[in-house]
């Protein structure tokens, strides 16, 4: 299956700003099931780019802009292919316990486990960890399917309901989030019961069959844990199913801090507006490599639609610039 995506993210200023420091994580990986067959990037007003892969095999960008300006665009395109993965069984056997444990000895994914920014232990989520009886039995993957379908249940899906900077706490008391809190909720509960678990920052092809919560026009994020015999598994508690062909892989990290499409901060005292639009379309055949990824046809409007946040003072664009995955 191959996917073209095409990511717009705008950030108009009130008045000139002086400078703009960014880095980018939109970059589709290549792994085992994802082959990522052409990547572009355009920043508006043109600058030099920088790239480099950190120790997880995220590609980021970085760039930055030393002269006055009162808009910044950045634009992606990619095509993707993407692989089925191996069918996922229903349950393990209850010895996946221990065989999980003897994994996470020869693996290097102590990080996975412990307690990170957005993804920690806190009394709300112990609440909860009771209330859906969050334990060692049965076997692993029986458990990581049980919490992603209460998680689904439990917690409404409400676009803008929580902020890039919410923490969990939030979510639980009002049951209602966004895909980012539904990672972060299941990774500090997975975590809490021994099994490495990381967040996936990337994008999900919609179709009307498939019922999906997730906003279309957004990045999506979702979860991966770590099996004996099985590797890293994704779990879309958002969507209630596993991660699977539809899902494209930007970014791996231990919760949303790590990996927000965008992030830096600019030079000035302005408010700043914020505008995102993501299309992402699917072909049986990969579209030549040799020519610009097609632009939808609604891609304007598609931009236009995209609903428009009041301006934000200096002191809050460092943490909107990076609010992208609903």
């Amino acid at each position: 299956m191959y996917y073209t995506v095409r990511h717009l993210t705008k950030f108009r200023y009130a008045s000139a700003v002086s400078e703009s420091v960014m880095e980018t994580r939109m970059h589709p990986r290549t792994d085992a099931t994802q082959r990522c067959l052409n990547f572009h990037l355009s920043v508006s007003p043109r600058c030099r780019l920088f790239s480099y892969r950190d120790y997880l095999g995220n590609n980021i960008h970085h760039f930055d802009i030393p002269v006055a300006h009162e808009h910044l665009v950045i634009v992606t395109e990619s095509l993707v292919e993407v692989q089925p993965a191996p069918e996922t069984p229903a349950r393990m056997a209850p010895e996946a316990w221990n065989e999980l444990d003897a994994l996470i000895r020869d693996e290097d994914c102590w990080e996975m486990l412990l307690p990170s920014q957005f993804a920690t232990q806190t009394p709300a989520l112990q609440e909860l960890k009771e209330q859906l009886n969050v334990c060692r039995r049965d076997d692993p993957l029986t458990v990581l399917r049980q919490i992603n379908d209460d998680l689904f249940r439990l917690i409404e899906y409400v676009q803008n309901s929580t902020r890039v900077n919410s923490p969990i706490e939030e979510a639980l008391e009002n049951r209602k989030g966004v895909c980012q809190d539904f990672a972060h909720i299941m990774i500090a509960l997975v975590r809490s019961i021994g099994i490495p678990c990381r967040y996936v920052s990337g994008y999900v092809h919609q179709r009307k069959q498939d019922g999906d919560r997730s906003a279309a026009n957004a990045t999506h994020a979702w979860v991966e844990a770590l099996l004996p015999h099985l590797g890293w598994v994704g779990f879309d508690p958002t969507n209630c199913r596993l991660a699977g062909e539809r899902h494209i892989r930007t970014a791996i990290g231990r919760d949303y801090a790590d990996v927000p499409p965008t992030k830096g901060i600019f030079r000035g005292r302005t408010a700043s507006e914020l505008t995102v639009a993501v299309r992402v379309s699917f072909s049986a055949e990969p579209p030549a490599l040799d020519r610009e990824l097609p632009i939808p046809e609604d891609w304007s409007t598609l931009v236009d639609k995209v609903a428009e946040q009041a301006p934000l003072s200096a002191a809050e664009h460092m943490h909107q610039q990076q609010q992208q995955q609903q």
